[in-house]
């Protein structure tokens, strides 16, 4: 499969060169917490097409940025990761989604996925508002579950489930969105039932004042 090319010396052109087809951002997206199965990529890309996927799979692989690894048992299930190189990609999504989180919603009923919302809430974090804060939740969002913390103005992020939380939040992507950033209240959200919190609630609502969005 010959690789296309923008034949420019630039670091720019020869960046675009790796991860400059469409799609290819997004799936490293979708792996920057952890590594994830196939079928987790289509989960989290559903409007890509299985060929589509693979084509890109394989070119963010030959160009050292992902790499297919072995469960260990008793999975064995394969899964695909970032490699360290892929891993330097994180600043420039979160960047652009900073960039992009004033521009217009696509028409229609546009996708979020979990991991989506999550990076999200890297994008957003406001270091200086965490001052003097110290806290761990739970947020279980769909089948997917994350363990957050903050502590010493760093928002940590980790796939799993976290070690005695202050506050396990369950909702779907969509629902913790409109929360944040969609001027849903939170009472509304939780009297509705689409967003639940189980333990201290006044941890939940220091947690979401600390992810405005860029104007």
């Amino acid at each position: 499969m010959a690789s296309r090319t923008y034949a420019d010396r630039c670091g720019i052109a020869r960046a675009l060169d790796l991860v400059g087809e469409r799609w290819a951002l997004l799936v490293v997206r979708e792996l920057l917490l952890g590594p994830k199965r196939f079928t987790d990529l289509r989960a989290g890309l559903p409007m890509i097409g299985p060929d589509v996927l693979s084509q890109r799979i394989r070119e963010l692989e030959s160009s050292g940025l992902i790499e297919r690894r072995e469960m260990p048992p008793p999975s064995r299930a394969h899964v695909y990761g970032l490699t360290p190189r892929g891993q330097q990609l994180e600043p420039v999504l979160l960047t652009l989604g900073r960039f992009g989180s004033i521009a217009p919603f696509p028409d229609g009923d546009a996708t979020f996925s979990p991991d989506a919302a999550v990076v999200a809430l890297k994008t957003t974090f406001r270091a200086d508002a965490a001052a003097g804060v110290c806290l761990d939740l739970e947020l279980r969002l769909g089948d997917w579950t994350y363990a957050l913390r903050v502590a010493d103005e760093v928002l940590q992020v980790g796939l799993g489930a976290g070690r005695n939380p202050d506050a396990v939040i369950t909702a779907d992507a969509s629902t913790m969105a409109a929360v944040l950033w969609h001027g849903l209240p939170l009472d509304a959200a939780l009297s509705s039932g689409s967003f639940e919190v189980t333990g201290d609630h006044t941890v939940v609502r220091q947690f979401l004042s600390l992810f405005p969005l860029p104007t």
